[in-house]
């Protein structure tokens, strides 16, 4: 009965701090929230978190003990949306928005994505509501991170890193998507358009081990179209010297670099002769 009261106060409180933001001036809290949104495969995964500040105090292991469930963050739990299904550490996850819960210890962490994401802290946390839990390791960092933070890093078409600071401690959950199917599906679709997104595809079948060949073809297509694009060359060179050619490429850099000096274009002269270098070893 006491943690009822407990929790139904806490939720006046924060209903009223927010009728009183909407309606009127207002004091910023001492842990700030922030949303980080990430584009990852064709969807998007976004994080709603608020960042505590160390303040001379001892984190893990002082104010936030090993072995218990954090909100990972202040104030509400922390929050994070796939817009589609995404594999987290090994784990198929459904599109859906989850509280993300931590259990930090000293050398590995205990994450938690669980179904219940309306919550105010860990108070009413409960494990039955668990979509998945997993361990990651706990690193420690030569440099001190004042503001909790989230953030991605990594990013590809196909995995990515979510990481967390905070004082001294890092930890990061490794992410992966599989759209592929789909994407060679859109790519396939849109090029029986009008506006075919050349480089876009190009890059994509290149950075995904695709038909080259066939980019080779978009890439003779792409060029009667756009005769003075030095970046249409660039793929061509990077693509020719993918596949062994070398000669070819260094062809096609050749004339990138010829063309973005007519043009005037620093930077593929630049990558452009990055190609060239390479073809030539």
């Amino acid at each position: 009965m006491k943690k009822f009261i407990h929790l139904l106060i806490i939720a006046l409180v924060v209903c009223s701090l927010n009728t009183y933001a909407q309606e009127g001036p207002r004091i910023p809290g001492s842990s700030s929230t922030q949303t980080i949104i990430q584009d990852f495969g064709l969807g998007k995964i976004t994080v709603t978190y608020s960042r505590p500040n160390v303040k001379g105090r001892k984190i893990f292991g002082g104010i936030q003990p090993y072995g218990q469930v954090w909100r990972t963050g202040a104030n509400w739990a922390t929050t994070i949306t796939f817009t589609e299904e995404t594999t987290v550490e090994g784990n198929k996850v459904p599109a859906g928005t989850y509280a993300l819960f931590t259990i930090p210890g000293e050398k590995e962490w205990t994450i938690i994505l669980n179904k219940n994401a309306k919550q105010w802290g860990a108070y009413g946390y409960k494990q039955a509501e668990d979509q998945v839990r997993f361990t990651v390791p706990a690193k420690i960092r030569p440099e001190k991170r004042e503001s909790f933070t989230m953030g991605f890093s990594n990013v590809t078409t196909k995995s990515a890193e979510l990481y967390m600071v905070w004082d001294l401690t890092a930890v990061v959950i490794k992410l992966a998507t599989n759209d592929d199917a789909q994407i060679v599906a859109n790519i396939d679709e849109l090029m029986k358009g009008e506006k075919k997104p050349y480089f876009d595809a190009i890059q994509y079948y290149y950075e995904n081990n695709h038909d080259l060949n066939k980019a080779l073809g978009w890439v003779a297509e792409a060029e009667k179209a756009h005769p003075k694009a030095p970046w249409f060359k660039l793929w061509k060179a990077r693509i020719l010297l993918k596949q062994g050619n070398n000669a070819g490429a260094i062809a096609a850099a050749n004339e990138g670099i010829n063309i973005a000096k007519e043009t005037k274009d620093d930077e593929y002269i630049r990558l452009n002769e990055g190609v060239l270098e390479m073809a030539k070893k």
